[in-house]
């Protein structure tokens, strides 16, 4: 009996995956934007049960965050292993501080990563790495044509790479504009070399139509890295855009390529569950879609040509021998900050080095929070701790319990960006329920509270929250909240939701709040 691999295999605003095998282990990563830690890499063995290790990036001072607007950031990272080494590649767009194109190593994915080495003469975004039976290793990326002949036309291009001083050598080779004449965003590249029983040939996977509803995966063969490359005559080879608005999954895209080691391959690519005609709250995901071969061209869903919500995985073994359904596993994710780190799921927002944001130390059992910026409307590093929301049905639960300065803001938060978000928050003696549109601050409803500590709770059912405040004085309900605005079909972008506790305001010296427990149910998993 095989295994059951449960779409997407990383829920939640997991986009750009990319996939490699070292040993009987897989690894992937993916974008992480304007949050840290950035570019979390999870671990499987199986391809069903997937477990985070670590982040790319885990130190504050590895890059500079502190500047960077809401999905900005770390783009469409490649992961790769190579003699012993896996290599991370990805590109820091806007920001404040250093920007472009760099390499992280490490020899555990767990981590310590290196700090980045930045790479001149990588323009663009999207990078990737080859590594070829000669020993040699490419780099390719995606940028925008100049002069384009079209707009938004982009435009591959590869140039050898030296693995050892982390730097491009040789000439530069544009080899790919897209699949269709007038494609826009020819992007997310990644080369492969396939073996003589696949033709022999370098294979050029990339994806086109921009990361949203016309997203397709198309593919491209030539003899080399440097090309000339032949599209394949089956382009797209992968795509949901035919399907309509009614379709339950879109954007499908961006797509890695991964050789099992049993003779299966796999890929995986990002899409966005749909909800009542809109993006749901997760935002783009990650997805898995077997892949077979016929004719020396890989066939992506063979049978099938779109994805599904469950892949059966041949070799792996079944969910009761390894002791849990996957599913199940992650029913409910929490966290009562008792150890000495945080969770490995909880992002903070930005980078902010040598500022006590967040700290576990100050009072056993709890995650004291002092205010690092005056709202969560500000491009700032925020004194925000959360979990990428899972799922279209959600029960967000914390304990807080704020310090007496005047100014002091706290309380839960349902962030897609600084523009837009919904607070539950818990001010003076009240605590008022606020949806936050591009500066624009509607108070859906409130409740008075007695001192004390506050358990605050947010039901989401799809695209609708419900408030709810437990208290000293007892409990109550605080309103109904439309969370249409914070889908990336409304509002733009490339995140979906994180669900976490926060603090903000002007509370002066020894303000904060104490969090107790956070926690996310998953009723319907």
């Amino acid at each position: 009996m095989a295994a059951i691999a449960r779409n997407p295999v990383l829920p939640g605003c997991r986009p750009d995956p990319s996939i490699c095998r070292a040993g009987d282990a897989f690894y992937l990563v993916t974008s992480s934007f304007e949050y840290f830690p950035g570019l979390p890499v999870h671990r499987s063995t199986d391809l069903v049960h997937w477990e985070p290790v670590g982040h790319a990036i885990h130190r504050e001072r590895q890059l500079d965050l502190s500047g960077v607007a809401s999905s900005g950031g770390l783009f469409a990272p490649t992961i790769r292993f190579h003699d012993g080494t896996f290599f991370v590649v990805c590109t820091l767009v806007g920001g404040t501080g250093r920007s472009g194109s760099f390499v992280v190593t490490a020899t555990d994915p767990a981590g310590p990563w290196s700090d980045p080495a930045w790479i001149d003469g990588a323009e663009g975004i999207d990078p990737s790495l080859l590594f070829t039976r000669d020993g040699r290793a490419w780099w390719c990326g995606t940028r925008l044509a100049s002069p384009g002949a079209w707009p938004e036309q982009t435009e591959v291009w590869v140039r050898e790479f030296d693995p050892v001083r982390l730097r491009l050598v040789g000439e530069e080779r544009v080899v790919w504009h897209g699949a269709l004449e007038g494609a826009v965003w020819a992007e997310g590249p990644h080369l492969f070399e396939l073996d003589a029983e696949r033709g022999g040939a370098v294979l050029l996977l990339a994806s086109e139509g921009g990361t949203e509803r016309h997203h397709a995966v198309s593919l491209a063969y030539g003899p080399s890295p440097l090309g000339p490359f032949t599209g394949d005559p089956g382009n797209p080879v992968l795509t949901h855009r035919h399907l309509g608005r009614s379709a339950a999954v879109a954007n499908v895209g961006h797509a890695d390529l991964v050789d099992d080691g049993r003779g299966g391959w796999w890929a995986t690519v990002l899409a966005s569950r749909r909800l009542d005609g809109v993006d749901g709250l997760q935002g783009r995901e990650t997805w898995l879609v077997p892949v077979s071969w016929e004719d020396g061209r890989p066939v992506f869903a063979p049978g099938e040509g779109r994805l599904v919500e469950q892949v059966e995985i041949p070799w792996a073994p079944t969910p009761a021998s390894v002791g849990a359904d996957a599913a199940a596993a992650r029913s409910i994710v929490e966290t009562g900050f008792d150890g000495p780190a945080l969770h490995p799921d909880l992002s903070l927002v930005r980078t902010s080095p040598g500022v006590d944001r967040a700290s576990l130390g100050a009072r056993p059992g709890h995650l004291r929070l002092r205010p690092a910026s005056r709202s969560l409307a500000e491009v700032a590093a925020h004194s925000f701790v959360g979990f990428r929301l899972e799922q279209p049905a959600a029960i967000v639960t914390a304990e807080v319990e704020r310090s007496g300065a005047p100014g002091l803001a706290c309380g839960l938060a349902l962030r897609q960006s600084e523009a837009r978000h919904v607070r539950l928050e818990l001010v003076g003696e009240a605590v008022v329920l606020v949806r936050h549109v591009y500066g624009t601050e509607e108070v859906v409803g409130s409740t008075e509270v007695a001192a004390g500590p506050v358990e605050l709770a947010l039901s989401i059912d799809g695209l609708t929250g419900i408030a709810r405040v437990r208290h000293a004085g007892g409990t109550a309900d605080v309103g109904h909240v439309d969370l249409r605005p914070l889908s990336s079909t409304q509002a733009g972008g490339f995140l979906g939701i994180w669900a976490g506790v926060y603090a903000a305001g002007d509370g002066g010296p020894g303000a904060h709040v104490d969090v107790d427990a956070l926690r996310i149910e998953y009723p319907d998993s």
